[in-house]
């Protein structure tokens, strides 16, 4: 995720961290190149006049904005919900700290609970990118309990089992009333849903054909564009050409990159800040001194 002020109105027009114009390159220079061609060839293709006005692109461009926009409003949905169930995740993991730390009795130890909390939101993230089970889970779970639960599948369900066996225990040995073990679970339940929600969302694309129907559109538009306005502007077609394709190839370009927000692109969600504030938080609550958060590079990017 780009993390950085916003800057001056002037400095915003020649940001390139965030322009998406790295990874459209290569398709704005094709179609830029294009547009020249048809411009130094007056429209003609292979001794054939291309007989187009502006006029049809005019209606044209208005569906294909409309089309394009619903595409960014269904990436941005999966990514604030993202973003919503991660916030749970922060949320109920200081709810069970405080809860599991207040309504024990006084020689339960609680440590190694609240840890896991922090366990948990790591191996979350980490299934969600597909990293190795045991990134960053090292000295937040007893050994004995990391070598197991990292031999799962789903390693945060089996920390989840691992959170409501403690409970469990410190029921069993009266360290826990019975009606407040059931709150603790109830929050418990809720960071399972959330990791539910995110799964849901990491398997679940929008549909292919809805994206290869854009792409084919955009991509027809701006190779036909240059033969509608090469007779009414002349050698200024490739520039308009080049600012029209630009707009619709970053918003494609967008869109594909946050209906997956659990990557690692620049506009993705920052889980490894998020896994450290959530860790900075949980040992805040023990009394502890946190590891300092991370530090937006050079280029202003949480990972």
């Amino acid at each position: 995720m780009i993390v950085r002020p916003r800057p001056h109105w002037v400095h915003l027009l020649f940001v390139r961290r965030g322009s998406m114009v790295r990874q459209i390159l290569a398709q704005q220079l094709f179609t830029v190149g294009f547009a020249l061609l048809v411009a130094l060839a007056h429209g003609c293709f292979f001794q054939w006049k291309v007989t187009l006005t502006a006029s049809p692109f005019s209606l044209m461009g208005v569906s294909l904005a409309l089309f394009l926009g619903f595409r960014i409003n269904a990436s941005y949905d999966r990514y604030w919900e993202g973003r919503k169930l991660w916030g749970a995740v922060l949320v109920e993991s200081r709810n069970l700290a405080r809860q599991a730390l207040t309504l024990t009795t006084r020689d339960c130890e609680t440590r190694p609970f609240v840890l896991g909390l922090s366990a948990f939101a790591a191996a979350m993230r980490n299934q969600l990118r597909g990293q190795a089970p045991d990134t960053g889970l090292a000295g937040l779970l007893p050994p004995e309990v990391l070598a197991r639960v990292t031999r799962v599948r789903l390693v945060p369900m089996a920390v989840a089992l691992w959170l409501g066996g403690q409970l469990r225990d410190w029921r069993e040995r009266g360290q826990l009333q019975p009606d407040l073990a059931v709150k603790l679970e109830q929050s418990l339940d809720l960071l399972t849903a959330a990791l539910g929600g995110c799964e849901r969302i990491a398997s679940t694309p929008l549909p292919f054909t809805y994206s290869v129907i854009l792409h084919r559109s955009v991509y027809s538009y701006c190779l036909l564009l240059p033969f509608g306005l090469v007779d009414s502007i002349g050698l200024m077609t490739p520039l308009v050409v080049a600012f029209v394709s630009y707009t619709f190839f970053a918003l494609e370009a967008f869109s594909e990159e946050i209906e997956q927000p659990f990557g690692t692109m620049p506009n993705d969600l920052a889980l490894d800040a998020m896994v450290a504030g959530i860790d900075a938080s949980l040992r805040e609550l023990l009394g502890e001194v946190p590891a300092a958060l991370p530090v937006p590079d050079g280029e202003f990017v949480l990972r």
